[in-house]
């Protein structure tokens, strides 16, 4: 890394149709590289959101089901290792199986459906989410007042 460079997050993701399927449901890539025609690599800043769903089957079905909200995080922030995310990320909410990750799916639709991008979401509404899920209770809805408090926050951050 050169000085003055941000340092980012790199995440793998690796289609085979009908096998072994990665992709981001929401995230807003900084740079973007194509390695063949099944592997591509998305790259992010500090600070940035992104959501990854990787999906595996096998001859019995599917194998694996996993959404992941995760925010990309800044050189010598403390970071949680996850699998295809290089260095790895802050964790904000991690479902696995098929039905969890359906429901979030819907969640997520619900934001989108009321005008907020989910890459801009407060980080305590994914915890929200995830520890809501794991707990199973229905997560509240992210309100714009939520997210306008939210930003007025990050703003006094800056």
């Amino acid at each position: 890394m050169q000085e003055g460079e941000l340092p980012l997050t790199h995440v793998t993701l690796v289609w085979r149709q009908g096998r072994h399927e990665d992709w981001l449901r929401f995230g807003k890539p900084v740079a973007r590289r194509i390695v063949d025609r099944r592997t591509r690599i998305e790259s992010y800043a500090p600070g940035q959101v992104f959501a990854l769903v990787r999906w595996a089957s096998n001859t019995f079905g599917t194998s694996r089901s996993t959404l992941d909200v995760v925010r990309a995080v800044g050189h010598g922030e403390a970071c949680t290792s996850l699998p295809q995310v290089d260095p790895g990320g802050e964790l904000l909410l991690s479902i696995r199986g098929w039905p969890g990750v359906r429901r979030s799916f819907a969640l997520i639709d619900a934001i989108e459906q009321a005008g907020t991008d989910p890459c801009d979401v407060a980080p305590d509404h994914w915890r929200h989410i995830h520890n809501r899920l794991a707990a199973g209770m229905q997560p509240r809805a992210y309100r714009a007042d939520r997210h306008r408090a939210w930003l007025r926050r990050r703003g006094l951050q800056s």
